[in-house]
Order: structure tokens, then C-alpha cells, then sequence
């Protein structure tokens, strides 16, 4: 008993010794979200979180793989297309979102035209980001409007800035409002100059990046068509119970595992090797 006790008075003195020095602050703080949480903004859904689009997904496949189990009497070919069916609600939200930025892409110049008459009237920062509720263009009079309410209520405007960029949820989006807070905070005379010329480049910038996307979407079209296209035929197979009993065989599902890893690192691939590179939030 003598060691034991020794041991557990050396802790208890350990522990007491401890507890009366200071913990270092952590250098930061602030909780970073998800890459699915940034993809769910960005598509302008709100009100799922990251839990929610993976439990879709499992929920998804799940159901896919027992509809194309009733039908093949295939757990192999079932696995496989329920794979494709947990990929499809990350498929529709990813599109949504590339819809969402490419939208907002034409619309960001608007928006700094109506700023910068806003300015020039006479208006204070926090006025003409608010009337853009009334007079932006209609797809992000919303976000204004959310704006305006969190100003109104609490009467500061670095933190309604900071919900508006996270409803945003846009690289450029990132870039504007980190301009109007600089300039809250520093002042200067040439803010209608520097939205003027913000504008104009982001107009060139847009028609660019569409005249890439419509050129690259052959592409990327061609791709998706070669990858589908022999699961398209294994549809057709299943039907016959022939090919159905071959890929039941331990063989059959090694044909069938091999296809999709080389389908999905192909499409993995081409999607990389044909990608325009995609502006970064790096003011978040």
C-alpha cells in the first residue's frame, strides 16, 4: 500500500501545483465550418447543415440500392448504383451552387453601380447597402433586407457586415465588404472612384469566365457522357437474369468494383485536368 499511496499523493500534489498557473489563451478561437457547410452557403441553402446533406446522402443511397436490389436481385449491381445515388444530393448541391456563383457573377457590377450613386447622393455606407434591399437587383434584395435588420438592431456595423458576408457566401462577396469596412474604419475620399473602377473589372472579368465555361462545358460534357455510358449498359444487362447470375459471382463483382474505380478516377481526372481555376474565399 505504501507505493500506491505515494503515487497518489505525488498526482494530488501534481494536480495542485497545476491548477494555480494560468493557461495560455489560444491564438485563435474562431470555429472554422466544414468545406459542406461553405458548399451549402454558397449554394444559398441555409437550413441544412452538413449533418443534414450526409444523412441525405445515406438516405439516398440506401434507397437507391434497395430499388435496384428489387429489381436485379444483384447486391454487387445494387452497391454500385447506390453509390451513385449517395454521391447525387452532393451533385445537385454542387450545381446549385456553381448556378448561384455564375448568377451572381453578372449581378456583382449592378451592385456596385447602385453603391456608388448611393455614395455619391450622399448616403452613408450603412444607408446604401441598406437601400440596396429596395433598389439592388431582385435576387439579393433579400440579403439587403436581412442586412438592414441586423443594423437596425444593434446599431453596429462591422458584425452586420460580418452575417452579410456569411449569407453571401461569394468570393467577391468576401471582397466588397472587406473594402467598405476598410474604408468605414480608414475614411478617404475616392471610394466612387474605387467602386467605379471595381466594377468595370468585374464586368470584364464575368464576360471572360463565361466565354471559358461555354468552351470548357463541350468538354466536360463529352467526359460525362464517356463515363455513364457503360452503366447505362449494365442497366440493359440487368434486365437479362443471365448477366444478372454472372455478376453474382465473386468474379463478377471484381469486374464490377474494378469498372467503378476506374470510371470514378477517370472522371476525377478529367474534371481536373478541364477545371478553370475557382476564385477562393480568402478574406473569411
Amino acid at each position: 500500500m505504501a507505493p500506491i499511496v505515494g503515487v497518489l499523493a505525488g498526482v494530488g500534489l501534481l494536480l495542485i501545483w497545476w491548477s494555480a498557473w494560468e493557461q495560455p489563451a489560444k491564438a485563435d478561437s474562431r470555429v472554422r465550418t466544414s468545406r459542406l457547410e461553405d458548399l451549402l452557403r454558397s449554394a444559398g441553402i441555409e437550413r441544412v447543415g452538413a449533418a443534414g446533406l450526409v444523412a441525405s446522402c445515406l438516405a439516398v443511397a440506401a434507397f437507391t440500392t434497395l430499388v435496384f436490389f428489387a429489381v436485379t436481385r444483384s447486391w454487387p449491381i445494387s452497391g454500385c448504383f447506390g453509390l451513385f445515388g449517395g454521391w447525387l444530393p452532393v451533385a445537385i448541391v454542387r450545381w446549385r451552387a456553381r448556378k448561384r456563383v455564375t448568377l451572381l457573377r453578372q449581378l456583382w457590377p449592378d451592385v456596385v453601380d447602385h453603391l456608388r450613386s448611393a455614395i455619391r447622393a450622399g448616403l452613408s455606407l450603412p444607408e446604401a447597402l441598406i437601400q440596396l434591399g429596395e433598389k439592388g437587383p431582385e435576387e439579393l434584395r433579400h440579403v439587403f433586407l436581412d442586412f438592414g435588420s441586423d443594423y437596425r438592431s444593434g446599431g453596429q456595423f462591422d458584425p452586420a457586415l460580418t452575417l452579410l458576408k456569411q449569407r453571401l457566401a461569394d468570393p467577391v462577396g468576401d471582397r466588397i465588404v472587406e473594402a467598405l469596412r476598410l474604408t468605414r474604419e480608414v475614411g478617404g475620399s475616392d471610394l466612387g472612384r474605387l467602386l467605379g473602377t471595381l466594377a468595370e473589372f468585374l464586368r470584364e472579368s464575368a464576360r471572360t469566365r463565361s466565354e471559358l465555361e461555354a468552351r470548357q462545358s463541350w468538354t466536360v460534357n463529352a467526359a460525362r457522357l464517356a463515363v455513364a455510358a457503360p452503366w447505362i449498359v449494365l442497366v440493359l444487362l440487368a434486365s437479362r437474369p443471365e448477366a444478372v447470375a454472372a455478376y453474382n459471382t465473386p468474379g463478377g463483382a471484381a469486374v464490377l468494383l474494378g469498372g467503378l474505380t476506374v470510371s470514378l478516377a477517370s472522371y476525377s481526372i478529367m474534371l481536373r485536368i478541364g477545371a478553370l481555376p475557382e476564385e477562393e474565399r480568402v478574406l473569411r
